[in-house]
Formats: C-alpha cells, structure tokens, sequence
C-alpha cells in the first residue's frame, strides 16, 4: 500500500488517475477530495494499493491511514511545500517518494537539491504523462520485494510475477508454486538480470534478481 500527501490542489487526484483504474473528482477549487480514494495500480502484473489522501492541511485530512501505509508518495510543486509535509507527518522509517509537476522551477537546480537531501525522488508532468513509469518503478521498489517470472519450456513466460524477498533463490521459487515442488525439478533455466546469458542452466541454491525468468524442467 503507498499513499498520496500533498496540499490542496497540488495534483493528487490527476496522480492517482494516471497511476490506477480509479477517476477521482478534478477541479480547480480548493479541497475536492472529502475522504480517502482507494485505487488499484497494476504494474508489470503487480498489484499495489494506492489511496489519495485528502488535502493534509484540510479538516478531512486521515493521519491514521498515513501512519499505517508502507509507502508515502509526497506530492509538491515547491521546495517550500516539501518541509512543510514532512513538518507535518513526522514519521520513520518510511520509504518517501517525492514528486514535483511544475514546470517553471528549473528542472536541473531542483534536481541537484533533492539529490543533496538524499531523497528518492522522480519528477513528472501529469499533463503530458511524463516519468509515471518511472514512478511505477520506484513505487513498486520501495517494498523491498523482486519479481520474478515463470515459464513453462516452449511458451512465454508467465503474465503475472512471483513476488519474493531480495536474495531468494531458485528453490524459493519452487516453493512457492507449491510445497514439495522443488524435490521434481530436473534441471532450471535462468534469463534476466542475474544470469551470465541467456538460458544459463542453475543450480537450486542460484540467487536470483528483479526481473528474472525461471523455467523450470522436472522429472
């Protein structure tokens, strides 16, 4: 689960559109969002919960469900609006995503001052849908997780991923297909980020990285 912050007007509603299935009221007055919008982003076969918060400076503002979130997506159009929200979240340990829409504040000094804050940050335009992949990215990387794909020998690989923790191994895989799975494996396939090339032939213990496609050939 990530959720939007940002001030009245600042573009929630148009993010959350962009990102999910969901079509929020948009207008141009102050405070169209009344309670939490709860939408769905589907990305590379991942499904991510992603909630509009209302304005955080209005009365409908739900500190609760910001507390409780795994992801903060801080949404700004200034530096100044930046402190401002984190003044007024003050939690921990939080993976903070932030965004920035304007396009009059110079993209290079602005970049350069996030990056001096170390923080993990994409700057989009929401009317010409630039950088949302990009922010699917990073959205989906601060859980921590990897995908991986299946495939059966002969056909493409699987539509949906198997979500592991970083540093899971073939074996885990086979595992979480089903229980026992791993002991009817003859032999394992890898192509993608952590094979040397294409169809690299494994071992069980072979640890694998985001994005990989396993196929797996049994007795």
């Amino acid at each position: 689960q990530a959720i939007i912050l940002g001030f009245s007007n600042s573009g929630k509603s148009s993010l959350l559109s962009l990102l999910t299935n969901t079509h929020p009221e948009i207008a141009s007055y102050r405070f169209t969002t009344k309670e939490p919008i709860i939408g769905m982003l589907n990305h590379n076969g991942v499904q991510i919960q992603i909630i509009e918060n209302p304005a955080i400076e209005s009365e409908y503002y739900d500190k609760g469900i910001t507390h409780g979130t795994d992801t903060i997506i801080i949404l700004i159009n200034s530096l100044e609006e930046l402190a401002e929200i984190e003044k007024k979240i003050q939690t921990t340990g939080k993976k903070i995503i932030v965004i920035n829409l304007k396009e009059d504040i110079e993209k290079r000094k602005l970049e350069a001052t996030l990056k001096s804050k170390k923080l993990n940050f994409v700057i989009i335009n929401t009317q010409e849908e630039e950088g949302i992949w990009e922010l699917k990215e990073k959205i989906f990387k601060s859980f921590d997780k990897i995908r991986i794909f299946t495939k059966e020998p002969g056909k493409p690989k699987s539509d949906k991923p198997i979500i592991l923790n970083p540093s899971s191994n073939v074996k885990d895989v086979a595992e979480k297909i089903f229980h026992g799975f791993s002991k009817q494996i003859k032999e394992t396939f890898i192509t993608g980020p952590s094979s040397k090339f294409h169809n690299q032939k494994v071992g069980l213990t072979h640890e694998l990285k985001d994005l990989d496609v396993v196929e797996f050939r049994t007795r």
